[in-house]
C-alpha cells in the first residue's frame, strides 16, 4: 500500500466509522484536504530558497514560489478527489472549475487558503492552510453557515488537521470538532484530540492589527483591559497559529480589528468562514468586528470580500462587544 492509500484509508475509517459522516462524497472531499496537507508538509520540509514568482496576490503581497507551489498541491488533490465542482483560492482568486470530465453538475464548492502565514514562514514560525467545503456549485453568494464542514492544518513540529463536521453532516446528532495528526513517516492520520471544545472564559489574547489601537479608541481600551487584567499574550503574526492555539489550549480570544488608516486583510471566502465554523462547532463565538453578528451569516457578495473579526471563548467575545459595540 503506498504512502497515499494509507494517509487516505485511515482518514476514511476516522470520518465514517468513528465520527460516522453520513455522505461518501464529504468524506471523499475532506480526504482530498488531508492529502493536500501532507503534499504541503513536504513542500515545507523541503522548502530551502526564499524566490519569488514575480507576481502578486490580490492583497498586493508578492507571491512567493512556495505560496503558488502549494496552491497547486490542493488543486491537484481536489481535482483528483472527484467531487468538487468549483474551487477559489487566496491565489487564484475566481471561481475555478475543478470537476472532473464528465461528471455531473453539483457536488461541492471550496474556498481555501493554501498557505496561511507566509510573511513569518523564514523566521520558521507555524504556518498553516484553511478550507471551507459548501454543498453543490460556487461560493458567490453564499454564507459561512451553509458549509458542511471545514479544516485548517498546522504545519509546526507535527502536521495536524483540525477538522469542523457540523451535527447535519455526521449521525452524532451534534456539531463536533477533532483533531487527527500526520505520523508513521507521513503515512497515517492519528486522531490526536477526539473533540475538542472551547470554554467560556480564558485569559489568553492574540491581538491581530494591533496597528490600528493608535486611531481606533475602543480597540486601544480593550487591549489596555487585556494588559491590565493581565491576560497571556499569544501572538504570532499567523492567524491560523493564533487561532490554532484557541483550540489546543481551549480557551482564549482573537482579534483583527481594522482602522481607518489600517484596513482589515482577512478574506470571508477564505479565512474566516471556515475558521468561523471550527470556533462556533466547537463551542465558541465568532462576531464581525463593527456589529454583532455572526461572521457565519456574512454573505459571500466579493470573493475578496474582508472584514474584521473576533473569535474565541463566549465570555471573551461577550468582553469584546462590550468595549467595541457598548453591549
Amino acid at each position: 500500500m503506498s504512502k497515499e492509500e494509507s494517509r487516505s484509508s485511515a482518514l476514511t475509517k476516522v470520518l465514517s466509522d468513528q465520527y460516522k459522516v453520513k455522505d461518501a462524497e464529504l468524506i471523499k472531499a475532506i480526504v482530498a484536504l488531508g492529502e493536500a496537507s501532507s503534499n504541503i508538509t513536504y513542500l515545507l520540509t523541503n522548502y530551502v530558497s526564499h524566490t519569488y514568482a514575480g507576481t502578486q496576490n490580490t492583497s498586493g503581497d508578492d507571491q512567493l514560489d512556495l505560496d503558488i507551489d502549494c496552491d497547486n498541491a490542493v488543486f491537484d488533490a481536489i481535482r483528483k478527489a472527484g467531487v468538487f465542482s468549483i474551487a477559489a483560492s487566496e491565489e487564484t482568486p475566481v471561481e475555478t472549475d475543478v470537476s472532473s470530465e464528465g461528471a455531473n453538475d453539483g457536488g461541492f464548492s471550496i474556498g481555501f487558503d493554501p498557505l496561511d502565514g507566509s510573511s513569518i514562514i523564514d523566521a520558521n514560525f507555524s504556518v498553516g492552510s484553511i478550507f471551507g467545503i459548501w454543498p453543490g456549485k460556487g461560493v458567490l453568494g453564499r454564507t459561512g453557515r451553509e458549509q458542511v464542514a471545514s479544516a485548517v492544518t498546522l504545519y509546526g513540529p507535527r502536521t495536524t488537521l483540525c477538522i469542523a463536521l457540523p451535527s447535519a453532516s455526521t449521525d452524532l446528532g451534534k456539531d463536533v470538532v477533532l483533531e487527527v495528526t500526520l505520523t508513521n513517516s507521513e503515512t497515517m492520520w492519528e486522531v490526536s484530540r477526539e473533540s475538542i471544545e472551547i470554554k467560556a472564559s480564558g485569559k489568553v489574547f492574540a491581538p491581530g492589527n494591533l496597528r490600528a489601537s493608535n486611531d481606533n479608541e475602543q480597540y486601544n481600551a480593550l487591549i489596555k483591559h487585556w494588559i491590565s487584567e493581565r491576560y497571556t499574550l499569544r501572538y504570532t503574526g499567523g492567524m491560523v497559529p493564533d487561532v490554532y492555539h484557541i483550540f489546543a489550549k481551549s480557551k482564549g480570544v482573537f482579534t483583527n480589528v481594522s482602522s481607518e488608516k489600517a484596513k482589515a486583510k482577512l478574506r470571508l471566502l477564505y479565512e474566516v468562514a471556515p475558521m468561523g465554523l471550527i470556533v462556533e462547532c466547537a463551542g465558541g463565538l465568532t462576531t464581525h468586528e463593527a456589529h454583532d453578528g455572526s461572521v457565519l451569516d456574512e454573505k459571500i457578495d466579493d470573493l475578496d470580500r474582508r472584514l474584521g473579526v473576533c473569535f474565541g471563548s463566549s465570555d471573551e467575545v461577550g468582553k469584546y462587544k462590550k468595549f467595541m459595540f457598548g453591549k
